[in-house]
């Protein structure tokens, strides 16, 4: 029987390469750098979602299970948890191919809120029907 941390949890989002500009003195990387890169996949999951222009609005918890070190892989997946009126929650879990082609690891995890606005910077209500995602009006 395999456990939860066997396989991600959701759809690969992001993919990208941690680089030697990317880590601190110690040869790790940055948490900073790895919290963007989980940013930028839930922005891409959730602009989808929205069908247009989204925003960060809180980072409701955050794992650091592993560090990543230069030359892995870092893949970010995306699982959308919630859907209500204006905003969103989404599981983020970003495992590191280790040495880019080795043994897949989860190395962090959160869960992040984003709203959807409109051309006027204020919320807006985000499209329906979702399909496969909870809604909470």
């Amino acid at each position: 029987m395999k456990s939860k941390d066997d396989h991600p949890r959701g759809d690969l989002a992001t993919r990208t390469l941690a680089m030697p500009a990317d880590a601190n003195p110690a040869g790790d990387i940055f948490g900073g750098w790895v919290l963007s890169q989980m940013d930028i996949a839930a922005g891409i999951t959730a602009g989808e979602i929205a069908k247009g222009r989204v925003v960060t609005v809180a980072i409701d918890a955050m794992t650091f299970h592993k560090p990543v070190h230069v030359g892995d892989v870092l893949c970010v997946y995306s699982q959308v948890d919630r859907i209500g009126r204006t905003s969103m929650s989404i599981h983020l879990e970003a495992w590191a191919l280790r040495g880019r082609i080795g043994e897949r690891e989860k190395v962090t995890e959160g869960e992040f809120t984003f709203v959807a606005i409109g051309e006027d910077g204020r919320p807006c209500q985000i499209p329906r029907p979702v399909d496969g995602v909870e809604s909470k009006e």
